[in-house]
């Protein structure tokens, strides 16, 4: 009977290794497929049976080592599944579209800017061409003045044609960086604005008190929109966006770009002189202003002087007289800028004048040293300065 149990053991045991080596073979380590006769193989090696790759790629177990299913989630040293969003990302496998972390590409923003904001246009401040300047609450002087306030300019005496029996035109420049010039310059701020003359000018136009026009000639012919004078002055403006707490965009600030004032330092100056023989005297009449400034491309190059625009200077005559000239000597006597220009108290060279010029010709353009032209413009001084006291002369 113990024989018998023995044989049973026996037989129970080559019956689970048989079963397990069948196991093996079928799936066991490597993940192969199950080997076969020699000679059965030599026999079907020439041409395999349709769908025969795709069966073992499907049946085959994945082991270690073996090339996952699609349906398999990618482990460690498997190529991840063609669908990543299928499979699970593991180490060393391609993660799926997720939120940006850190690292990652930001997520594209969806926020748009809102249609039909408002537009407010502001002016700078700081004591700029333009900028805005606060006025006192109270006498920011120990003398009230009320005079400079309403102050007008005397009208013109009226010059008949029969009586002027003499007249050139000089086209003049004042370069503010002369010592005698400086009160051009002035950059200090009142309650009338800050006090550069470029900064009156354009006070003026911007205020509607007088017209500009195209410096394509000095003839006045082209009139000016106040848009087009800001656009030569500063080139135009720059739009800057106003955000709530939130950081979204409520409105849109417009504000001139910045320029230097100071860098406009030469204005040119046209001129009539005309002898009256009834009243035996030279008049001196100012048509017209134009601030000069050098114009600098992009890359840094000088293209040399620019004129921006003419002011007709009889326009701005009852401007200029509300304005006081910088006195250095005595703050409290200052003389008005349309005393300034009508007395002639600054410093200036000639550019061109109507005197034995029958060419209509520049000094710059047919005398090249710099010297010699300034020497022509006293030249031209000297010949209507002898005109008048020649007639005197016995």
């Amino acid at each position: 009977m113990r024989n018998n149990f023995f044989k049973c053991a026996f037989a129970t045991a080559v019956s689970l290794v048989v079963i397990c080596s069948y196991s093996i073979a079928q799936t066991g380590y490597g993940g192969g497929a199950p080997s076969k006769p020699a000679s059965k193989a030599k026999a079907k090696a020439g041409t395999p049976k349709k769908g025969a790759a795709t069966k073992a790629s499907t049946s085959t177990g994945g082991g270690y080592g073996s090339t996952p299913a699609s349906t398999q989630n990618a482990g460690y040293g498997n190529t991840p599944a063609t669908d990543n969003s299928a499979s699970s990302g593991g180490y060393g496998s391609t993660p799926a579209a997720s939120p940006g972390g850190y690292g990652s590409a930001p997520a594209a923003s969806t926020s748009v800017r809102p249609a039909n904001l408002p537009i407010v246009f502001k002016q700078n401040s700081g004591g700029g061409i333009g900028d805005s300047v606060k006025a006192s609450y109270r006498v920011d002087n120990a003398i009230d003045k009320q005079l400079i306030k309403e102050r007008r300019p005397l009208e013109y005496e009226r010059i008949r044609e029969d009586d002027a029996v003499y007249s050139q035109r000089i086209w003049m420049e004042i370069d503010t960086r002369e010592k005698m010039n400086q009160s051009f310059g002035y950059s200090a701020d009142m309650d009338n604005g800050n006090q550069r003359f470029i900064s009156i000018l354009y006070n003026a136009i911007q205020s509607d008190s007088v017209i500009a026009f195209g410096a394509d000639d000095d003839r006045f012919t082209t009139p000016l929109t106040k848009k087009q004078v800001r656009d030569i002055l500063f080139g135009g403006n720059d739009t800057t966006e106003v955000t709530d707490l939130k950081g979204n965009v409520v409105s849109l600030e417009v504000r001139p770009k910045q320029i230097n004032p100071d860098s406009i330092y030469r204005f040119r100056v046209k001129e009539d002189i005309v002898f009256d023989k009834k009243n035996s005297r030279m008049f001196k009449r100012i048509l017209g202003i134009a601030p000069v400034m050098n114009k600098i491309g992009s890359t840094g190059i000088n293209y040399g002087p620019f004129t921006m625009f003419w002011v007709y200077y009889p326009d701005i005559r009852s401007t200029l007289s509300r304005y006081e000239v910088y006195n250095p000597k005595n703050h409290n006597s200052r003389m008005t800028w349309e005393d300034l220009f009508e007395f002639h108290m600054f410093s200036y060279y000639i550019l061109k004048s109507t005197l034995n010029n029958a060419k209509d010709r520049t000094f710059e353009q047919y005398i090249n040293d710099p010297l010699f032209r300034l020497l022509e413009g006293e030249k031209t001084k000297e010949k209507i300065f002898n005109y008048e006291s020649d007639l005197w002369s016995l």
